[in-house]
């Protein structure tokens, strides 16, 4: 695999091959979108109304094909071929306030969408990037581009091109290397046709900002469980029905080792770690710490995921440090995590970490 210099051409130097939407062409690329700390994830791109093309990505990352995709264009013109209808007075405010930039909203979907972006669902999840380089890949394919992120499914997201290395490696044919990502979550996802907006993913712009815009807004119900769900999936998956948007059913951003989520003190999480080093004596255990707190605990490994008083550094950190594991010495068997406040950016900081420890949570009880 071949990794691209930003300047060189993607895909096929045929532009014949990236316009026509009957050609079953996947754009084998890999985009950071790096703005103005308005940055999520590398991704993976497809035409968008190819389902040849789409189901390319469905098997390079072995997704579940009832796990729909977000649409990226780079203009408007884009935006009218890929949504049916008028787009409504609160969506257009979000877009002039929020695009381009890490913004997905849910949208009626034209036709010609391939039914494997949307899952089968009437409506497409839709965004704009920010960055100069994935807008200008979109503009050189001359379609719209379904991209979820460059990860195997239900690992962590790649924020960086050697996290994509570790994932892709033989399964795409080149990478868009932009280096480390800014914000690092992905984008937030929203559906504007209630009464009252619907956050079905939290990420880049946070709840306050939207409610600076369009008024109050809530989080899916989905997104209020605190549960362990049965085969690591949550309401939306036991219920059988297809999710709206990404990262709604399916575990998400795990590492290998089972993750833990300690609502509580670094003191009690330290004696969580004594606990089971007393019980597993060969055991070896993981804690991701803040900065502030890493030198309490006493653990077999011990990474940090950036600072407490810094949600910004937490949110770019999270999924490279859950990768550190994977890659520690020694080799863990569990990880025991700190949590966060759903403040702000922290809501999908928090989103994220429960994903990774599918909802597994210990928390303190104070007499």
């Amino acid at each position: 695999m071949t990794a691209l210099p930003l300047h060189i051409a993607i895909g096929s130097s045929n532009k014949k091959r990236c316009t026509d939407a009957r050609h079953p062409f996947v754009v084998f690329c890999l985009i950071a979108d790096r703005s103005e700390m308005l940055q999520t994830v590398y991704g993976l791109a497809a035409n968008a109304f190819s389902d040849d093309a789409v189901a390319k990505i469905f098997r390079a990352k072995n997704r579940p094909a009832d796990n729909p995709l977000i649409v990226h264009v780079a203009d408007e013109s884009q935006l009218r071929e890929v949504v049916e209808g008028e787009i409504s007075q609160r969506e257009q405010q979000l877009i002039a306030a929020f695009w381009p930039g890490p913004l997905t909203l849910i949208l009626p979907r034209k036709i010609s969408v391939s039914r494997l972006v949307t899952a089968g669902l009437t409506t497409v999840g839709v965004r704009m990037p920010s960055h100069p380089v994935a807008k200008a890949i979109i503009a050189r394919c001359g379609k719209p581009l379904a991209a979820p992120s460059a990860n195997i499914s239900g690992r962590p997201s790649p924020t960086c091109g050697a996290h994509v290395i570790g994932d892709m490696m033989g399964k795409v044919a080149g990478i868009v290397d932009g280096g480390a990502t800014g914000v690092g979550v992905e984008s937030t996802v929203i559906d504007c046709s209630p009464e009252i907006p619907i956050i079905l993913r939290p990420g880049g712009i946070t709840k306050e900002e939207i409610e600076t815009i369009i008024g109050p807004v809530t989080y899916a119900q989905e997104l209020h469980s605190n549960e362990r769900p049965e085969s690591a999936k949550d309401v939306s998956a036991l219920s059988g029905h297809v999710p709206r948007a990404p990262g709604m059913k399916y575990a998400h951003y795990a590492p290998k080792a089972p993750v833990t989520v300690v609502e509580g003190s670094p003191q009690f999480l330290q004696s969580l770690v004594d606990a089971h080093h007393q019980q597993h004596p060969t055991s070896k255990i993981g804690v991701l710490a803040t900065d502030e707190s890493r030198g309490q605990y006493r653990a077999d490994v011990v990474v940090t995921c950036g600072a407490r008083s810094d949600v910004a550094s937490i949110a770019r950190s999270l999924y490279d440090a859950l990768r550190q594991f994977d890659i520690a010495t020694p080799s863990v068997d569990c990880i025991y995590s700190e949590s966060f406040s759903t403040d702000g950016l922290g809501a999908a900081v928090m989103n994220r970490l429960l994903k990774a420890a599918s909802h597994q949570v210990v928390r303190e009880h104070h007499q």
